[in-house]
């Protein structure tokens, strides 16, 4: 009996790129594949690139480079990109990365089986007409205590700065028997957290039982799911938030007190360059209707700065509304062009004053995080242990509201579910200790 051929996967960006990579290996475990940590033990190096990123191609040019002098050495050695950065440069990756064998869109992962046995360089970059998740192989191997699971695919809001809609497609939502299928599996499979993934995850319009479902419809139905203990979703567009979903984060215990929500200027000016499609105003009441259902919600958010156009005074409204809300944690950028977008056309805010920017929404969002863990000491939460920790007796997890805690538990096991009292707060994660033991 032969070897198995080592496969080593490298991916950027996105939860999705994420959920993505496992399902390629899956695909490629049908052809002998086994997955490995070493890039220099393996058979076959695949590339799941993210578009949405500042200098996702050069990144990828970059390892592209440190792999040619791998595959000068063991010129057998298959070299495959995949995602978003497939997607959009396809063509061009194999005209000037010869290392390169293959190319395969998000779209077309299903395909990669038959394209590592292809002869010659291969590229698939297609919209297929069939489901690709119709054509993946069953999950069959345990996993660990949480998951990524896509339910919705593509976007159709066309924001000026965002590359999805040409990268990964018009909006598709799966349908509700396959998910929920799905999710049985995996949490048969040891999975007690479940994030549910799209590009706009809550504008889920799957086909179900008595028609089509809402993602509230699909949170309630999975929230039944015996041994499923904890449902979150990501990325959430605020127009798709409809009076169900804000509901569901009031009257379904399963589904967490975190929610990631774009807003991405306070400046309604600069909204509206963004084609958005909602205001400052609009965003802040929605928040206010949130935190009704569910008090003790934390929020998250992307901001951009430097947006072509920005100026002092479109700056400071992104800086009250941060105020305002008050997050929990947020993901800020200096605006970057991606090309093929309409806001690809126009001047930037010159690179000093947009760095100031980013300097200054960190500072106020990190000020903010900190105030927000700062206030977890003393409370009690939940934490769902992933791994062991660096220190002896030492659990890992993440509480209800999406913080790293650090437990004290000489008892616990991955995968347990555990009530702690929090002792302390540091940069980016918690200290706590069982309650009751």
């Amino acid at each position: 009996m032969s070897d198995p051929k080592k496969l080593f996967v490298k991916t950027y960006g996105c939860q999705m790129n994420v959920y993505d990579s496992e399902r390629m290996v899956e695909a490629l475990g049908t052809k002998g594949y086994v997955t490995t940590d070493t890039v220099e033990d393996a058979d076959m190096v695949l590339l799941n690139t993210c578009h949405i990123r500042e200098k996702a191609s050069e990144k990828l040019y970059s390892d592209l480079g440190r792999l040619r002098k791998l595959k000068l050495a063991r010129p057998d050695l298959k070299v495959g990109v995949a995602g978003c950065v497939a997607q959009a440069e396809g063509a061009e990756i194999l005209r000037r990365a010869p290392v390169v064998d293959l190319v395969v869109g998000p779209q077309s992962y299903h395909r990669l089986p038959e394209m590592v046995e292809a002869k010659g360089r291969v590229i698939d970059t297609e919209f297929p007409a069939e489901d690709k998740f119709d054509h993946l192989p069953e999950r069959r191997a345990m996993r660990g205590p949480t998951a990524f699971l896509t339910v919705q695919e593509g976007c159709d809001k066309f924001c000026a700065f965002c590359v999805v809609p040409y990268t990964r497609g018009a909006e598709v939502s799966r349908p509700a028997d396959r998910l929920m299928a799905e999710a049985r599996d995996l949490v048969a499979r040891g999975v007690r957290d479940i994030t549910l993934l799209g590009q706009n995850v809550n504008a889920y319009h799957g086909a179900g039982a008595g028609g089509e479902w809402t993602l509230a419809r699909l949170i309630r139905e999975m929230a039944g799911i015996e041994g499923l203990a904890r449902i979150r979703y990501t990325t959430s567009h605020p127009n798709d938030m409809d009076d169900d979903l804000i509901a569901a984060h009031g009257d379904v215990p399963a589904l967490m007190p975190y929610l990631h929500l774009p807003v991405q200027s306070g400046s309604d000016r600069i909204l509206k360059a963004m084609n958005r499609k909602h205001t400052s105003d609009s965003y802040l009441r929605l928040i206010e209707r949130i935190r009704a259902a569910r008090p003790d919600i934390l929020f998250s958010s992307d901001f951009i700065v430097g947006f072509p156009g920005e100026t002092d005074a479109d700056f400071e409204a992104t800086l009250a509304l941060i105020r305002e809300v008050r997050f929990g944690a947020a993901y800020s950028f200096k605006y970057s062009a991606r090309p093929g977008t309409p806001a690809a056309e126009k001047a930037a805010v010159e690179t000093p004053v947009a760095d100031a920017r980013l300097q200054a929404v960190q500072a106020l969002v990190t000020a903010q995080q900190r105030a927000a863990q700062d206030a977890m000491v003393g409370r009690e939460v939940t934490v769902l242990y992933e791994k062991a920790g660096r220190m002896p007796g030492q659990m890992v997890g993440k509480s209800d509201h999406l913080h790293a805690v650090h437990v004290t538990d000489s008892e616990g096991r991955i995968g347990d579910l555990v009530r702690v009292r929090v002792t302390s707060a540091v940069t980016n994660s918690l200290g706590a200790e069982p309650v009751g033991r």
